[in-house]
């Protein structure tokens, strides 16, 4: 397909769709982790993960190199990675969906105020300003919320200390020879490094085998092929098309739908508060990530 210079119908529904699929993955990793300990089951999936991208980047004949100086801001991404995980696993052993929703995906928060010290071109503008102080307002509020359906906040500081990982990841990406890799290079260095942290790692969290039922390793698989593999591998794919800048304007969906199924399939109480507080954090997010448009 060819490249376009604005999102189309398509484009806009298969963002749509991945945004979805984005959100409903806190909800299989809250019920994964049932079955299987949070860390242990983190790393199978990145095992598996693995698998699946390396297939599919043979199959498609992408550049599979590490001789282009990416070696070394590929592993540490990988160990960002692995960081990232755990903390967000952990997190939904003690708070949740809902709840993570609105912590985890404060990373462009975090991207925002690293870029403006460490990227060239990440200087905070006014729009970027005001964007970081809503979305920031939007978590203090959510953080004080401690009412009914509250969570704990370990969780809520876990998931947050994940996305600062995350975000972490987004930089090192864009100021080290890791820019050079294709994609699907970038997350099978993450998939690869973090396999071989979080499975030893594991074996610190206790048990790696909780009340596992079938239907818990049907979640998993879902989770691994549907999110990790299918989910990125489409993303990866219309960013090949589509104006990054335009992709970056739906990344508050995933919150929003993040919460939405957190309540409908787990039955978790949204109150009022949690609500302002993500249209804080979600208009934060369209702020920090839209671009002035040219005259």
């Amino acid at each position: 397909m060819e490249k376009k210079n604005r999102i189309d119908l398509f484009g806009g529904t298969v963002l749509l769709s991945v945004s979805m699929l984005l959100g409903l993955n806190q909800v299989m990793i809250k019920l994964v982790n049932e079955g299987l300990q949070p860390v242990f089951s983190a790393g199978m999936r990145s095992v598996c993960a693995f698998i699946v991208v390396l297939l599919y980047a043979l199959w498609r004949k992408k550049k599979l190199s590490i001789t282009d100086g990416s070696l070394l801001p590929g592993g540490f991404t990988g160990i960002l990675f692995a960081l990232e995980f755990i903390f967000l696993f952990l997190a939904l052993d003690y708070t949740t969906v809902s709840r993570v929703s609105i912590f985890f995906y404060s990373m462009p928060i975090w991207m925002t105020i690293g870029a403006h010290f460490w990227v060239p071109d990440g200087r905070i503008t006014p729009q970027k300003a005001l964007g970081l102080v809503l979305a920031m307002a939007g978590l203090v509020w959510a953080f004080a919320d401690r009412g009914n359906g509250g969570g704990d906040v370990l969780g809520d500081v876990l998931c947050t200390i994940g996305a600062v990982f995350w975000a972490g990841i987004g930089l090192l990406a864009r100021v080290s020879k890791l820019n050079r890799s294709t994609p699907e290079m970038q997350l099978m260095y993450q998939l690869a490094v973090s396999s071989v942290i979080l499975i030893p790692v594991s074996l610190f969290f206790g048990p790696l085998i909780r009340d596992l039922q079938p239907w818990h390793l049907g979640v998993f698989a879902v989770m691994v092929l549907g999110v990790v593999s299918i989910g990125f591998l489409v993303w990866f794919w219309v960013l090949s098309i589509y104006p990054p800048s335009d992709m970056a304007s739906f990344s508050f969906l995933v919150p929003l739908f993040g919460v939405l199924f957190g309540w409908l399939i787990l039955d978790e109480e949204v109150g009022l508060t949690l609500i302002g507080a993500l249209a804080l954090v979600s208009l934060g997010i369209v702020l920090i990530n839209r671009r002035p448009k040219k005259r």
